[in-house]
């Protein structure tokens, strides 16, 4: 009997931002059936008339759980739940797919591997970046650098109204080279195919009304053994400059590939979660000399063609959560990228706040 017969019953935790942007994905891609919305407010309901459908509305997990009894679940809550709502939906018998970060601790991110694992049931992970052709395309170019490489990457956002109160929400719990940084720090990971053997951090709290255990800025440097380097920084409130907040760019012995975004980049876009995934086009820059020592070569701006919107790349998440569920994809490697670029956010956490370098071997 086909897919198109038995859909994937999945119900949908959190309507948020990338909650909605998930449960469209559902609601339009054959193989999905969505069972329910759930959420504490009234975003549940704002996503049933966006999507001109009456899903079940349900206003916590456990009595949608009990109600619809899905196959699968996405879960989009803030980071503090993830790893109770992952673990329940395992022991349900589940699969799951949810946000980085998989939890907000690394043991918490083990315990959801480990019940994934017990529960033989699918873990995917929302690392959006790995499902866009253009990413794809900027860590293959950055194997004909050479090594080491050196990796300066940023993402600052001046935000403002309902991007401020999600963020305030979000560093209740996290900071934003954490919650941010893992999308990263995995592309680093992917890029030096190395082990990461030492970070350093620094912090800011720029503003009273989050935790006093927190910061609203932050960088992180990262050493590799294979001698590659690289940095990543984030800052989040109304005090951010957007002054060269959006800088992907990496060299090495033979030259340098960096995403150019003109648009995405531009005044005004830094807390626009649209414009975080927009490349626009990747510049590859050769280091070869001539007999003058000249550049020998040309830079090479390369235009990208399939350049997916933030809503198509989440359809193309949700197509690869469906295709790891019928296909039985091993997903091993996935949750493990997963903890270890986490490991790596929370080594570099500990370092702004102990002012120490740490070890991660």
């Amino acid at each position: 009997m086909s897919n198109q017969l038995n859909p994937v019953r999945v119900l949908v935790i959190g309507c948020g931002n990338m909650g909605a942007s998930h449960a469209i994905a559902y609601h339009n891609t054959p193989g999905f059936e969505i069972v329910g919305l759930v959420s504490r407010g009234k975003s549940k309901e704002v996503l049933n008339a966006r999507m001109g459908a009456n899903y079940p509305l349900f206003d916590d997990m456990d009595s949608a759980m009990a109600a619809t009894k899905p196959d699968a679940v996405c879960i989009s809550t803030y980071p503090d739940t993830h790893e109770r709502f992952a673990v329940q939906a395992f022991e349900a018998g589940c699969h799951v797919f949810i946000e980085k970060p998989v939890a907000d601790s690394v043991e918490g991110a083990e315990r959801v591997v480990a019940a994934s694992k017990k529960a033989n049931k699918k873990l995917v992970v929302g690392y959006i970046l790995r499902h866009h052709p253009s990413w794809e395309k900027f860590i293959e170019l950055t194997g004909q650098l050479g090594k080491p490489l050196v990796m300066r990457m940023n993402l600052n956002q001046q935000s403002d109204g309902a991007m401020w109160t999600l963020h305030r929400n979000l560093m209740s719990s996290l900071s934003p080279i954490v919650d941010c940084g893992v999308h990263y720090i995995d592309v680093m990971c992917q890029m030096t195919r190395s082990k990461p053997v030492q970070v350093y951090a620094i912090g800011a709290r720029l503003t009273d009304e989050i935790p006093a255990d927190n910061y609203n800025y932050g960088q992180l440097q990262i050493r590799f053994e294979d001698g590659s380097v690289g940095w990543y920084e984030a800052g989040w409130g109304p005090m951010v400059s957007e002054t060269a907040y959006f800088v992907k760019d990496v060299f090495g012995p033979k030259g340098s590939v960096s995403i150019v975004a003109k648009d995405a980049g531009g005044a005004g876009k830094s807390a626009s979660i649209e414009s975080h995934s927009k490349t626009e086009s990747i510049l590859f820059h050769h280091a070869d000399l001539d007999k003058d020592e000249k550049f020998a070569k040309k830079d090479i701006l390369i235009n990208l063609e399939d350049e997916p919107d933030h809503q198509e790349l989440c359809n193309r998440e949700q197509r690869y959560f469906l295709k790891s569920i019928l296909e039985n994809l091993d997903l091993t490697a996935h949750g493990d990228d997963a903890v270890n670029s986490l490991r790596i956010a929370f080594a570099c956490d500990e370092s702004v706040k102990t002012g120490q370098v740490v070890s991660l071997i």
